[in-house]
């Protein structure tokens, strides 16, 4: 089996860590193009002593590294930032890598300590440490839109879990905009498909048109919104969902303080 064949399939999640890196879809995908370029030139980047996503994974580590700018600590955060940009302290930048790695998009300690080229002590230091920087975040009023009652209650424990404040749960596509209009929120979890058969997609690109604030969106199909080939979410959770995972998103969320990329179409 060719290389391209054996990383097509962990591609999509690759996009997934690329985006929560950088904040943005376009960054994001625009460093997984590199790395696809990458083993184009040198096959030797991908190393066949590792699982095949373990192995992507290190040479994604491996480009993304070898840009000075992204080994560097962020600018200090300042009084003029908008409320999102200011919601926690730049996480420094092994200690982020690490922290997604392990918990979105679900390594062990060691598979992580192998991507990034680092012992399974240090990545276990790695994770402390943004854990700490993380605990430091500033109290976020989060808007969930959810139709199923278990889970929405499952996301607001998680929510106020780790500091933050519920503003509402909306079923639909009306309700959400409602509870906008009532109080802009720091943040939104929205579902895809909602209890009226709306989308939830449309329901924050009408939220988007008068504020900009971060979204997560939570789906069940996520390779379906991870194509590259439109415009698409920038922070993704699927469904089931671990609480290690919703948590950890919503910390990268707040962190870059973005808005999400309108998907301009439903998602199946």
């Amino acid at each position: 089996m060719s290389i391209a064949e054996t990383i097509a399939p962990h591609l999509p999640y690759l996009r997934r860590y690329a985006r929560s890196l950088t904040g943005s879809q376009q960054s994001g995908d625009n460093y997984v193009a590199a790395v696809l370029e990458a083993l184009i030139t040198d096959s030797s980047v991908f190393d066949k002593s590792l699982s095949p996503r373990a192995a992507l994974y290190r040479a994604f580590t491996k480009v993304w590294n070898s840009i000075a700018v992204n080994r560097a600590p962020e600018e200090p955060q300042t009084a003029e930032k908008s409320l999102p940009e200011r919601r926690i302290e730049s996480i420094t930048p092994l200690p982020r890598q690490a922290f997604l790695l392990v918990s979105v998009e679900g390594f062990t300690t060691a598979e992580a300590a192998q991507i990034l080229d680092v012992t399974p002590a240090h990545i276990t230091e790695l994770l402390q440490m943004a854990g700490a920087e993380i605990a430091e975040q500033l109290s976020a009023d989060v808007l969930i839109i959810e139709d199923e009652p278990l889970i929405a209650m499952d996301l607001e424990a998680l929510v106020v879990d780790i500091g933050h404040r519920v503003q509402g749960v909306a079923r639909t596509h009306k309700e959400a905009v409602a509870e906008v209009e009532k109080k802009a929120p720091s943040l939104v979890l929205a579902d895809i498909h909602l209890a009226d058969g709306s989308s939830g997609l449309e329901a924050v690109n009408e939220i988007l048109e008068n504020i900009s604030i971060p979204v997560i969106f939570i789906t069940s199909f996520p390779e379906r919104l991870l194509t590259g080939t439109k415009p698409e979410p920038v922070f993704l959770i699927t469904k089931p969902f671990e609480p290690a995972v919703v948590k950890a998103m919503i910390s990268q969320s707040l962190f870059f303080g973005l808005r999400s990329s309108k998907a301009g179409q439903r998602a199946a």
